[in-house]
Order: C-alpha cells, then structure tokens, then sequence
C-alpha cells in the first residue's frame, strides 16, 4: 500500500507541476498587451510643378534650303528664327549637323563643308543671295559641318527670349578634284539643356 501511495503522489505533484508551467505561460502571454496614445498632425499639403523646356527652330527668308552646283569658295548662308517658347531657362543651346550619308564634303575635316553660326539683335535682313544684320552681330563659333557649334551667350537661353540665327555653310577653296560630283544631306538640330538642378 504505501509503494501505491508514493505512487500517486509523485503522479499527482507532475501534474501539478505542469500546470503551474502552463498558468505562467499564459501569464506572461497576457503582460503583451498594452493601451498606446497617439496624436498626428494636421496635413501640410505641398504642390509641385515640373517646368516645360521647349525651343523652335523656323527658317527666315525666302532662299531655297537644297543647293547644288557647289564650287570651292562658295558659300550658303540661310537665316533662322530659334525661339525659347517654354517656362524654363536653358543652361546650354547647342547647332549641331549630321549627315544621311557620309561622304568626303563631311569626312574632311580641313577641306570639306565648314559650318559657321552668328547671331543678330534684330532680324537678319536679306538682299538677294546674302544676309546682313544692322545692328548686334555676334559670332558664335566655326568649325568642321558636323562639329557642334555651342551658342555661348544666346538670347534664347532665357525663357520667352529670341534670337536671330544665321549659319553659313562653306566649301573651302583648299577642296580638289576629289569633292566633285558629291552630295551632303545635312540636317540642322539646335538642343537645349535645362540648367544644373538646385535647391528650391
């Protein structure tokens, strides 16, 4: 009887050992849980716009922009009228040409085509197969047709602005019977970029 006895009682203390195990458990489970006090603030609504950068490009006068029947020492000069029309002040401006297909008159950098930008305060004035400007000349840079030419100081720089263009296209007279019979299609890109970001 008495090994019976211990028995049961070794038994019943597990048991309530284990419960004790549980009911701690379940107590500390309970301590997770806990009342917050919160607050926000009332919005601050911020509107932002993004600016429209935009330049255009027309040709002035009344010439012919396809040419032919060039000999060295001849030159083409045609007047364009480059307008700042967005909201935004442009950090470069650039004219820049490039070639359908390549050939000796844009390959040659000494004896082919040579470009040349200058710009006038007020509308260029044609006579005849040439233009002049009465009052503001200012030469922007020459080079090799293809070698962008960047118009340092333009006027178009400034939103709304304007300036009168005028590029002449040269064929040296250093060019030998190797240009002739050859062709150029040139196309006339003028590029704009926006200024360096900053804080605002």
């Amino acid at each position: 009887m008495s090994k019976n006895g211990l028995a049961t009682s070794t038994t019943a203390r597990k048991v309530v050992g284990s419960l004790g195990v549980i009911g701690a458990a379940a107590a500390v489970a309970g301590l997770g849980t806990f009342g917050t006090f919160t607050d926000s603030t009332t919005p601050v609504n911020t509107t932002l716009n993004t600016g429209t950068l935009s330049i255009n490009a027309t040709s002035q006068g009344t010439l012919p922009l396809a040419v032919s029947g060039l000999v060295p020492g001849d030159t083409i000069t045609r007047a364009i009228t480059l307008v700042n029309d967005g909201n935004l002040a442009l950090g470069n401006v650039s004219l820049a040409a490039t070639a359908a297909a390549p050939s000796v008159l844009t390959t040659d950098a000494v004896n082919g085509l040579q470009l040349a930008v200058k710009s006038c305060a007020i509308a260029w004035t044609q006579t005849g197969n040439t233009f002049t400007c009465a009052s503001g000349e200012k030469t922007f840079g020459s080079g090799p047709v293809t070698s962008p030419i960047n118009l340092a100081g333009a006027a178009s720089l400034t939103a709304g602005a304007t300036d009168h263009i005028a590029y002449t296209v040269t064929l040296p007279t250093t060019a030998d019977n190797t240009f002739q019979g050859k062709s150029a299609a040139l196309s006339l890109v003028f590029t704009g970029t926006q200024q360096t970001g900053s804080a605002r």
